[in-house]
């Protein structure tokens, strides 16, 4: 049964690191384009970043440029999403989804295919 399964998350504190994994089961994620997106509750879903098929070309939401990069090992079937300097606006559960088409919109209703989500919490 096809699955995207995220892990890494957990609480740090402002300024630290975290690197989440967006690991695919039951299928090739060597076709898909891949989108990071987090979720706060009582706000809509956002893109935070993506990453095409190849890896060749990605786009980062403005509030984590800089600060996040995102990368993909598709001898592994996984996604990365390496976060640092976090802030305690960074809070959210975050997602993986993929795409057969990249976008450099990065928006949900582009990605069909969703992982449960991992929490991350930036406090001290």
């Amino acid at each position: 049964q096809p699955q995207l399964v995220e892990s890494g998350g957990g609480l740090v504190q402002p300024g630290g690191s975290l690197r989440l994994s967006c690991a695919a089961s039951g299928f090739t994620l060597d076709y898909y384009a891949v989108g990071w997106f987090r979720q706060v509750p009582g706000k809509e879903r956002e893109g935070v970043s993506c990453i095409s098929s190849s890896g060749a070309t990605t786009n980062y939401a403005d509030s984590v440029k800089g600060r996040f990069t995102v990368s993909r090992d598709n001898a592994k079937n996984t996604v990365y999403l390496q976060m640092d300097g976090l802030k305690p606006e960074d809070t959210a559960v975050y997602y993986c989804a993929d795409s057969l088409w990249y976008h450099d919109t990065c928006r949900p209703e582009e990605y069909g295919f969703w992982g449960q989500g991992t929490q991350v919490t930036v406090s001290s």
